[in-house]
């Protein structure tokens, strides 16, 4: 494809558009500003070699209008001073370099419309490009804060997951120290079932049971016998 052919599509390129495609701005702004410096290197030596065209197609349609005048000046010459045959001969040259002169300046028109679109493709990249550089530090800086802003969202989300952790810790905590207080219960009551024991025996063990001789020699005392 030559570099004319591209000139559409380059002169209409929008910035804003080729970074919505981007998936990641900050790396592929540095890509395209790549891309378009080696178009504009491109598109620059190309312009160069279209407009030296230009100035020769000029310089030879300049040229040839000199001698085109020269030739008009001398047949007039001619006939001022009566040599109308002299005057045909350089009225005939004129028109022989007329002929060819409509050539050149047909090949200087082309080439000149080659070189405008050569240079305004030029101007639009390299303002493309320029733009595209004072923006790029914007860019990646909004990228930068995009991506903080990720990481401070998934923190969030891990503060989120450390909340629930906190608060099933904390059920289990209730529940352990519920378990711990019923231990503590059972073993309060196992021990007052003990010492109640203790005591019973011990009531047994403190009293004299009387003999069944003392117990009748006490009744017969209470009745005078």
């Amino acid at each position: 494809m030559s570099i004319l052919s591209r000139f559409n599509d380059i002169v209409k390129a929008n910035i804003n558009a080729l970074l919505d495609k981007a998936e990641d701005p900050a790396k592929m702004i540095d890509q395209y500003l790549l891309d378009m410096s080696k178009d504009l290197a491109e598109v620059r030596q190309e312009t160069a070699g279209i407009m030296a065209e230009e100035t020769r197609t000029k310089r030879l349609a300049d040229e040839n209008q000199a001698q085109v005048d020269k030739y008009d000046a001398l047949a007039r010459k001619a006939l001022a001073v009566g040599n109308e045959n002299d005057a045909r001969v350089f009225i005939a040259k004129k028109q022989e370099l007329e002929a060819a002169g409509a050539g050149l300046k047909t090949a200087y028109a082309v080439a000149h419309e080659n070189a405008v679109k050569m240079r305004t493709m030029h101007d639009k990249l390299a303002s493309d490009i320029e733009t595209l550089k004072a923006r790029r530090q914007s860019i990646k800086a909004k990228v930068a804060v995009a991506k903080t802003q990720e990481k401070i969202n998934d923190l969030s989300s891990s503060s989120t997951k450390a909340d629930g952790a906190m608060e099933a810790f904390a059920r289990m905590e209730e529940k352990a120290d519920n378990m711990l207080d019923r231990a503590n219960a059972m073993t309060d009551l196992n021990t007052d079932t003990a010492v109640d024991e203790a005591r019973k025996l011990e009531e047994k063990y403190a009293k004299d049971t009387p003999s069944v001789d003392d117990e009748l020699a006490k009744l017969k005392k209470e009745m005078g016998l």
